[in-house]
């Protein structure tokens, strides 16, 4: 009988050499909530096993973060650290690995002025710009997977005891990641193939428009006229295949950045810098969200798009059918991780660069004339449903049912 380390194990193998793709000789960087060391240790001897020369660990802590918020001065929330933030950058520059590690308290800025969250975020997204674009535009390899903490396993499976809760969540992310299979790596082999025949039938077809029709949504997504459809897995400058998200059920890509027009409404609640924002509809003209009604967490979400001009803009459009593993596991995450790739969903704020013909290579003024989408944040949320309905529409006006009962015809 396999064991919860055996599983481990190969959870941190996987995201190594499967998601992350460590090269030989390249440095990998860990970022990282102090709660996951246990696995930080893990993965970086995973990593120098896979060839790489350097670990280097960014260790962050989100209650000293909280108490940052709550306490400091104004002045020092409009101050970052910029020698982390060209540190970063200069990782990335000289081709290193990113591993980002996430352990989501959505309850944790609750209590705290989202005024001063928002002022906080927008420092930290202004001044970390020159490195995410890296990231971005799929320059570096990176990835992102999650670790069960206290609070987050809490949230997840409140009627639990802490042990049980714990234990429930890993089984989750063992069976989500297809860890717990006999042969991980050939289990993510076919699952890629899969969600690229998706990718290359959507590609083939270059609808001009989606129309989304569902409880509370009636939304219209011009696509870029450009765009490509992308699933799982991405090429980096340098030839390096990785797979960014553990788990991805999704297919996805560029809006044209004024081409959304109705109104749409989320399915799942959406963990956002601490807070939770849940029951929200947004109404599009022209692509620019023009109202915006939330049930829970209205004045996050109001800051939130007023982070800046591109904030109000869709950067993202992903389909991903109900009847993905993660919706049939019948659990809320607070995870946007999970939770995305449990249903259809839109991302507010900056566009891929990668999700469009040529687009890297792209000047900012070429990337603007083909539809692209600017902004400090890059927010995704659920509107994915049982009940949704996706519709193709062909440059020529011709619809195509794309889902039905939300999913896949």
């Amino acid at each position: 009988m396999k064991t919860f380390e055996h599983y481990l194990d190969q959870y941190a193998e996987l995201a190594v050499k499967v998601g992350l793709n460590v090269q030989k000789d390249q440095t990998v960087v860990i970022m990282t909530p102090i709660a996951c060391a246990d696995f930080v240790r893990k993965v970086a001897k995973k990593a120098y096993e896979a060839g790489a020369k350097d670990v280097v660990v960014d260790w962050d802590d989100d209650e000293v973060k909280a108490l940052r918020l709550k306490y400091a001065p104004e002045s020092a929330l409009r101050d970052y650290p910029m020698w982390r933030a060209n540190g970063l950058e200069e990782l990335a520059k000289n081709g290193a690995a990113f591993l980002q590690i996430h352990a989501p308290n959505s309850d944790l800025m609750k209590d705290i002025d989202p005024e001063r969250v928002a002022v906080s975020s927008k420092t930290a997204a202004q001044a970390r710009n020159g490195f995410l674009q890296y990231l971005r535009s799929n320059q570096v390899n990176w990835l992102l997977v999650s670790y069960p903490t206290a609070e987050w396993s809490a949230k997840v499976f409140p009627n639990l005891s802490a042990d049980e809760r714990a234990l429930k969540l890993w089984e989750q992310i063992f069976k989500l990641t297809r860890v717990d299979s006999e042969d991980p790596v050939a289990a993510w082999q076919t699952h890629v193939e899969q969600l690229t025949s998706k990718q290359n039938m959507l590609n083939d077809k270059r609808y001009k428009q989606l129309h989304f029709k569902g409880p509370g949504t009636d939304l219209y997504i011009e696509l870029a006229p450009k765009h490509l459809w992308v699933a799982a897995g991405s090429t980096t400058d340098s030839g390096i295949f990785f797979i960014p998200n553990m788990p991805t059920e999704e297919v996805f890509t560029m809006p044209a950045r004024n081409g959304t027009n109705g109104t749409v409404r989320s399915t799942l609640p959406l963990s956002y810098q601490g807070s939770l924002i849940d029951g929200f509809s947004l109404t599009f003209e022209n692509g620019k969200v023009v109202s915006a009604i939330a049930e829970v967490g209205q004045e996050v979400l109001n800051k939130m798009l007023d982070m800046d001009e591109g904030a109000r803009y869709l950067g993202e459009v992903a389909l991903v059918p109900y009847d993905s593993p993660i919706s049939q596991s019948g659990l809320i995450y607070y995870n946007t991780l999970f939770d995305e790739n449990a249903s259809c969903h839109v991302a507010l704020g900056n566009s891929y660069p990668f999700t469009i013909e040529g687009g890297t290579a792209m000047s900012p003024e070429e990337l603007d004339a083909n539809g692209y989408n600017k902004s400090l944040i890059h927010v995704d949320f659920m509107i994915g449903s049982a009940e949704m309905e996706i519709d193709g529409i062909t440059e020529d006006g011709t619809r195509e049912p794309l889902f039905r009962r939300g999913n896949w015809v």
